[in-house]
Parts: C-alpha cells; sequence; structure tokens
C-alpha cells in the first residue's frame, strides 16, 4: 500500500510528489524526477538495455536526429521535460518524452495512481492514442 504524499492535496506538496527515484515495472529502466522551477523532468540513473550494466557507462544518444547530440551519453541524459502539475486532474501535463532508442520526442502525461505507482504516457497529439509505462518508487 502507497504511505507517501496525499496526492489530493492541494498545493507544492502534492506537485512534489512525484520527484524521487523511480523503477520501471519492466526492471529494466531507473528515472530521478526532479522539480525545475515550476516544472517537472526526469534523468536517467541506470538502465539495462539487454547488452550488460557496462554497456550503460558507453551507450549514446546514436539515433538522435541532431548530429551534434549522438555522442552525449544516454546515462544521466534528460529523457522528460516540462511536466507540469495540474490540481484539477491531479497529474502533471504537457510534458515532452525523449525516446533514445528511435530519437523521437512525443507528448507527456503522468499520474500517480492509487497504489503508489506511476504512471507516464508518450503519445502524439492524443492521450488515447500512446504508450504507458509504469514505474514503482524507490529509495
Amino acid at each position: 500500500m502507497y504511505t507517501g504524499i496525499n496526492y489530493h492535496t492541494k498545493g507544492g506538496a502534492a506537485a512534489d510528489q512525484i520527484c524521487g527515484k523511480w523503477e520501471s515495472e519492466e526492471k529494466n529502466l531507473i528515472v530521478q524526477v526532479y522539480k525545475d522551477d515550476n516544472e517537472y523532468k526526469a534523468r536517467v540513473v541506470w538502465f539495462n538495455n539487454g547488452d550488460g550494466d557496462k554497456v550503460m557507462y558507453t551507450y549514446t544518444d546514436k539515433h538522435n536526429p541532431n548530429p551534434a547530440l549522438r555522442n552525449r551519453k544516454v546515462l544521466g541524459m534528460d529523457v522528460v521535460d516540462n511536466l507540469v502539475y495540474s490540481p484539477e486532474s491531479q497529474s502533471w501535463e504537457n510534458g515532452i518524452i525523449y525516446d533514445a532508442s528511435s530519437g523521437r520526442h512525443w507528448n507527456s502525461c503522468a499520474r500517480i495512481d492509487k497504489d503508489g505507482k506511476l504512471k507516464v504516457k508518450g503519445y502524439w497529439k492524443f492521450k488515447f492514442i500512446g504508450k504507458s509505462i509504469n514505474f514503482k518508487r524507490i529509495d
């Protein structure tokens, strides 16, 4: 059972509950969500793409459409930007998520469900057309 902040409250505490480390249900990705001014971002702090942990330290953003960014490391890279908390929907909206495996950007939104799982959705124009990734908070 989720024992974190009650996300039904108003104000900064509800918005900031997204901050922290989250591990994907597939256990192949850990992101650190943090606040930057009034928006929320997420950076990659660990991943396993099936090639072992050592590859994580050398894997670059080779699919990026901008050739100048193709040599940057995926580890430590921001993959979600611009999320803004909406008290009305109790979710984080208007974000951009970056898929380093394809080099594509998508619209994104996120919410924390009643069990404390972070549900992040990447979509193109319409929320019902997209892909969701579920995360569990970790220490």
